[in-house]
């Protein structure tokens, strides 16, 4: 069975090495899915889920929020601006994050950054669907 060197990196830590059957992951254009052998690639990615299926088969779930994934043909590398292991997703902080940047949205006030609201907005929600990802909820 042909497999992928998959390294996932943050500005923290390196979040994930290992060989991989698999990788799915959020595209700026939409969800792309990396086999051994895939032709080289550089594109920005998303907020959102990073499915690997291991050289054993299970399934490792992180979330990133947005970064560069770099294909090669010996391994793929992404660079994250955050990564988080899917075990490691606190849904309560996220869902907290999510209500605030919509009170931000929401509020009226001239000092409020839109754009930054907007992008946390999205980066809350992405994080609360690879919680439910994780957790088997749809």
């Amino acid at each position: 069975m042909k497999t992928l060197q998959v390294d996932v990196v943050s500005a923290e830590e390196e979040v994930f090495s290992g060989q991989a059957q698999f990788v799915a992951l959020p595209g700026e254009q939409g969800e792309l899915g990396i086999l051994p052998g895939h032709a080289p690639l550089i594109t920005r990615i998303k907020p959102g889920a990073v499915r690997i299926k291991t050289e054993s088969g299970a399934e490792e779930l992180l979330f990133v929020a947005g970064g560069i994934l770099e294909v090669q043909p010996g391994g793929i590398s992404v660079l994250a601006d955050t990564a988080i292991r899917g075990k490691d997703l606190d849904e309560a902080k996220a869902n907290e994050a999510k209500k605030q940047a919509e009170q931000m949205l929401q509020s009226q006030a001239s000092d409020v950054n839109y754009a930054s609201a907007q992008a946390e907005l999205a980066i809350a929600m992405a994080q609360l669907s690879a919680v439910r990802r994780l957790k088997g909820k749809k």
